[in-house]
């Protein structure tokens, strides 16, 4: 690698965050940050990396894209039996991380992640596109495949068994989550590395917040 990596960097100075910024509570102040992002033509501004760990508290991290958001928490969807749906299972301890780079900006989102109900799950698949729904028949997520092969004749086949206009059934590996925080935290770019870190923490009072330092 001819890059030197060590002198890679920038001074973040966009803007600054102070503590009366903040809503009154987390879900309310990452709708704000979410529609700022978006109004910045950020691509993508919902994908969020999805760190989870085993049981025996080996981690893994991966992107995924947010699909909801509700006072109870941050909704994705995933194969069950992927790598992430079965370390959710045996640990539902999770973390979330939103990565808006060009705003100098992350929220990092630390919780407990709840199965959603089937009737969610099955009202969400309805409106996927008809190739991401035979998609997920088709994926054993996480499993190895002898190659690129396999995946295409594994997709025709889907397509063959459910024909336009049948519709295509919710395939039963598949489902999704909430993640209920218990602690969020907005992150904000400043100069010298003198970052604005603000975190909501869950208490049985309602939610504290407080400064870290960077």
């Amino acid at each position: 690698m001819d890059v030197d990596l060590a002198a890679l960097r920038e001074e973040y100075a966009r803007s600054g965050l102070a503590e009366p910024d903040l809503a009154a509570e987390p879900i309310a102040m990452f709708r704000r940050w979410f529609d700022e992002a978006r109004a910045a033509g950020l691509h993508e501004p919902n994908a969020m990396v999805v760190a989870t760990a085993d049981a025996g508290a080996r981690p893994s991290a991966r992107l995924v894209l947010l699909k909801g958001l509700s006072d109870d928490g941050f909704v994705f969807f995933t194969n069950l039996r992927s790598r992430k749906g079965e370390e959710l299972a045996a640990n539902p301890g999770c973390a979330l991380l939103f990565p808006w780079h060009p705003l100098e900006r992350q929220v990092r989102v630390d919780g407990v992640a709840s199965p959603l109900s089937g009737a969610e799950v099955a009202a969400y698949f309805a409106t996927r596109p008809r190739g991401s729904q035979l998609g997920a028949w088709a994926s054993r997520q996480s499993r190895e495949v002898a190659d690129r092969d396999e995946l295409e004749a594994a997709y025709a086949a889907v397509a063959a068994r459910y024909p336009e206009p049948e519709p295509v059934p919710v395939p039963p590996e598949w489902g999704g989550y909430v993640v209920r925080p218990e602690a969020v935290e907005f992150w904000q770019g400043r100069p010298g590395r003198m970052h604005d870190r603000l975190v909501y923490r869950r208490t049985d009072a309602g939610w504290t917040t407080h400064r870290l330092a960077p």
